[in-house]
Parts: structure tokens; C-alpha cells; sequence
């Protein structure tokens, strides 16, 4: 049943990404043909500000998560209900001061960013736009949260796809018939609020919760030590956008969420892979399957780092090409920057790096012991992200992303090692090597390919050539050094006729 559960979750997260992925192409694009790069950068510096609403939830969703895993692993539907009434107090404590800071951006936002939109303008279409953030705190996210602990993710991905593609096509009707940015983002909120809707009625019609429940003591324990990890994954996500809308101008943050849209959709390719194995590692900590355990995280982390050097080893050959075909014929911004591209890539591939380090944390529930790591690591983004901004623009904010999750990486590798799975470090060291040569190879071997045309079926083509070199080259690398993974998993991935003899 794990690993019905497993597959379930992460092809219909993966499906989702993809999803996301190929809508979140479609609209910026519609966006910026039809209402130009500003109005693109607009949007995206308003949803980045109304995510900040994300500080209050102080990194009580993932603690919510932890929480649940043991309960539900036995069963007790009491202490089930004791969490869920508890965690929706507090957020909908959240949405109440999500009001509030709507009001406060509404009076602050139009004159501190640098733009060329009128008042009631902008105070509109962040209106429009705040309408989703209120109802996924005010009801939608406990629901989501018990979900995917109970390893049933698979609704809410399923849920999010639907909605996510209706929007999409909604919004290209809409903006294909001539109707203004604003109509369009209140009819996104609308569409969204059905999501959270149906979560509720399937969370009360398959789970016995008492949502009067009451309870002596908190339920959650550690409850507040999940602050510096959800503010450090609020910072790293949203602080270049933020530092561009304060220190730069809005045709930079339009540049960096066309390429964001690309790095970003790679990784949360990798987030949806770890959707599921997160809740199964945290069934098998709460149980203390430690040999089970120990197996599963060995080949995560293996899949995760090589998987990482390939994608995003492509991605960073790939990705000023495709911003070329992209935002062929956009003259009112300079969509080309090479060198901001190849960085940025890399700051998000080691946020993918960090992954199965991060995913044993959070399961394991050691909050309090890691969150210094988050603090030191949003420091340094924040400091070099406004210093260099000044000097450099792009490149500086994505120098300060990369900073910091090069810090993080190693710093909860080394904790991982030390705390929760306790093996030498050598192990993360080699690991780390080896992502390094792959990459090197990888890059060396395909850097002098180019676009024929500016045309997707030109950038295509590329891509398959890229592909096929850098899979050529890691493969023969990690033969070499990881000559017993790459043969099991050949095996899985090509059973051997014996299985498929009578007996």
C-alpha cells in the first residue's frame, strides 16, 4: 500500500507541475503581448508582496504536517481532530491579519515601487489578486496539510490541476476578447476559491474529525520553532523580486519572472518528487523502521543529486535559448542576460540539492535544533542581495540566492549526517564531487551547440541534442562511481525475462 500511495502521490504532483509549467508559459506570455513587460512585472511584484503574508504562517504548516504523522500512522482520530482544530485557529488568525496587511499595501505599495500605474490602478489588481490568498488561509490549507501527511495527496494535486487549467483557460478567452488585467486576475481568485471548497468537503466526508474538538495544552508541539525555516523559504523565494521592485524598476522584475518561470518549473518538478516520499519518510521515522528508512533515503538522495546535475545541467545550456524564442519580438525590455540565466539556474539547483537533507529534517520534526541555519542563510541572502543589486542588478540578487543555498546545502548535509542518519559525511562529500565533474563534463561537452533559428522546433531539437549528450555523460560517470545503484536501478527499470516465466 506504501507504494501504491508513493505512486499515486508523486506522478499526480509531478502531473501537476508539468501543468504548471506549461500554463505558467502560456499566460506571462498573452501578458506581456497584450499589456506589455510592466504590467508583467507588476503582477508578478504584487503576488511576490502578498506572498509575504506566507511570514505569519511561521513555518506552522510543515510543524502541523509532522505532528499528524504519528496519529494518523495509529490511528487516533481524537488526536487527529485536537491538531486540526488547533491549526485552524491559527490560521484563521492569519487570514484576519492578511486583511489587515491588504489595507496597509494598498496604502503603501503605488508609492514606494517604480512604476508608471495610477493609484486606484494598482490598488485594484491587488485586490483582485488578494482574494485567493484569503480563502486559502482562511479555510483551505489545514485541510491540504492532513492530506498530504495521511499520504493522500493525490486529492489536493488532483484538485489544483483542474482548477489551475480552467483559470488558464479562462484567462486566454478573457484576454483574447480585450478584457483588462483586472478583470482577468478577479476572475483567477474565483476560479481558485473552489479549491479549498472542495478540499473541506472531502476532508469531512473520508476523515472522522471533530472540528469542535477541544483540547488542555497545545497539540502541536514545537509549534513555534518552525519561524526560521518558513521565513528562510518565504526570503530565498521572494526576496530578489521584492529587492528588484524597491531598488530597480519593474521591466527588471518582469526579466526575472520570465526566467524564474523557467528555473522555477524545474524545481518544483523536483518538489513534486519529493511530495510523497516526504510523508512515507516521516511514517517510517515516527516508526522507527530504521533499516527501511536508511535504504529509501540512500536512493533518494542518489536519484535527487544526479537527477538535479541532469535537469538542471540542461536547463542552464538551454535556457537563454529558449528565452530568445520566447520573447521574440519584446523590444521594451532586454530579455537576453546569459550570465543571470546560468546563475539563477544554479541557485535553484541547489535548493534541489538540498532536498533530501531538508525532507529528513522536517519528518523527523527538529525544528528548534535547525533554525539557525535558516536565519544565517536568509541573512545572507538579504545583505548581498541589496548590496549588489546596486552595483550589479540581476546578476546581484541571483548571487545572493546562490550564496545562500550553498550554505544551507552544506550545512544540512553535515546535520543530517551527524543527527538523523548518522553516517560519515564522506558519503555527501563524494556525492558533491561528482555533481561538480558531471557538470563540468556535461557543460563542456555541449556548450558550443546553438539555435539554428529563433523558433521553438529549432530550440527543440536543440534540447534533444542537449539531453542526449549530458544523460550520455552522466551515465558513463556514475557507472564508474556508482557502479551497484546504476545496475540496480537498470534492473527495475528492465526486469529480466526470468520474472516473466511460469513456474
Amino acid at each position: 500500500m506504501r507504494k501504491k500511495l508513493l505512486v499515486f502521490n508523486t506522478f499526480s504532483s509531478l502531473f501537476y507541475e508539468v501543468t504548471v509549467i506549461i500554463c505558467g508559459f502560456i499566460l506571462p506570455r498573452l501578458i506581456m503581448q497584450s499589456f506589455g513587460s510592466e504590467v508583467n512585472g507588476l503582477v508578478s511584484s504584487i503576488n511576490q508582496f502578498l506572498a509575504i503574508i506566507g511570514f505569519l504562517e511561521l513555518g506552522v504548516g510543515s510543524v502541523v504536517q509532522s505532528a499528524l504523522y504519528k496519529p494518523l500512522a495509529e490511528k487516533n482520530h481524537s488526536d487527529v481532530s485536537k491538531i486540526v482544530v488547533s491549526a485552524n485557529k491559527f490560521f484563521k488568525r492569519i487570514a484576519e491579519i492578511l486583511l489587515v496587511y491588504i489595507v496597509f499595501l494598498v496604502g503603501v505599495y503605488p508609492f514606494f515601487s517604480h512604476q508608471n500605474f495610477g493609484w486606484v490602478y494598482t490598488v485594484m489588481l491587488i485586490l483582485a489578486i488578494g482574494i485567493s490568498y484569503f480563502a486559502q488561509y482562511y479555510f483551505g490549507v489545514v485541510d491540504r496539510l492532513l492530506l498530504t501527511a495521511a499520504q493522500r495527496g493525490y486529492i489536493q494535486y488532483t484538485a489544483q490541476t483542474i482548477t489551475l487549467v480552467l483559470n488558464t483557460i479562462a484567462c486566454v478567452i478573457l484576454i483574447s476578447a480585450g478584457a483588462g488585467i483586472h478583470f482577468v486576475k478577479l476572475t483567477t481568485s474565483i476560479i481558485y476559491l473552489g479549491r479549498p471548497l472542495f478540499l473541506r468537503w472531502y476532508v469531512n466526508h473520508h476523515y472522522q474529525i471533530n472540528r469542535k474538538a477541544t483540547y488542555e495544552g497545545e497539540p502541536i508541539k514545537q509549534k513555534w520553532n518552525g519561524i526560521a525555516q518558513h521565513i528562510a523559504a518565504v526570503v530565498l523565494d521572494q526576496t530578489d523580486v521584492i529587492v528588484l521592485t524597491i531598488f530597480s524598476t519593474l521591466s527588471d522584475v518582469s526579466i526575472y519572472s520570465v526566467y524564474f518561470l523557467v528555473v522555477n518549473g524545474v524545481k518544483q518538478l523536483f518538489l513534486s518528487m519529493t511530495n510523497g516520499i516526504k510523508s512515507l519518510m516521516g511514517e517510517l521515522w515516527a516508526k522507527q523502521e530504521k533499516d527501511k528508512l536508511d535504504s529509501t533515503f540512500s536512493w533518494f538522495e542518489w536519484i535527487m543529486h544526479t537527477g538535479t546535475v541532469f535537469v538542471f545541467g540542461c536547463t542552464a545550456m538551454l535556457i537563454v535559448p529558449f528565452e530568445a524564442v520566447y520573447t521574440n519580438g519584446m523590444t521594451d525590455a532586454n530579455y537576453i542576460q546569459p550570465f543571470f540565466g546560468i546563475l539563477l539556474t544554479i541557485a535553484n539547483a541547489g535548493h534541489c540539492l538540498r532536498l533530501p537533507y531538508n525532507v529528513m529534517i522536517l519528518a523527523a520534526g527538529h525544528y528548534k535544533q535547525t533554525q539557525h541555519c535558516y536565519i544565517i542563510a536568509m541573512l545572507i541572502n538579504i545583505i548581498l542581495s541589496i548590496i549588489l543589486v546596486i552595483f550589479y542588478g540581476l546578476i546581484g540578487v541571483a548571487i545572493g540566492t546562490l550564496a545562500a543555498m550553498l550554505y544551507q546545502t552544506i550545512w544540512m548535509a553535515i546535520y543530517n549526517s551527524k543527527h538523523l542518519m548518522k553516517r560519515h559525511i564522506k558519503i555527501f562529500i563524494k556525492q558533491f564531487m561528482i555533481d561538480i565533474i558531471g557538470a563540468t563534463a556535461g557543460a563542456a561537452a555541449t556548450f558550443w551547440l546553438s539555435l539554428q533559428s529563433i523558433s521553438y522546433l529549432s530550440w527543440i531539437l536543440m534540447a534533444a541534442e542537449v539531453a542526449i549528450i549530458w544523460l550520455a555523460v552522466l551515465t558513463v560517470i556514475n557507472v564508474i562511481f556508482y557502479h551497484d545503484k546504476m545496475m540496480k536501478l537498470i534492473q527495475k527499470v528492465v526486469p529480466s525475462g526470468k520474472k516473466h516465466k511460469v513456474s
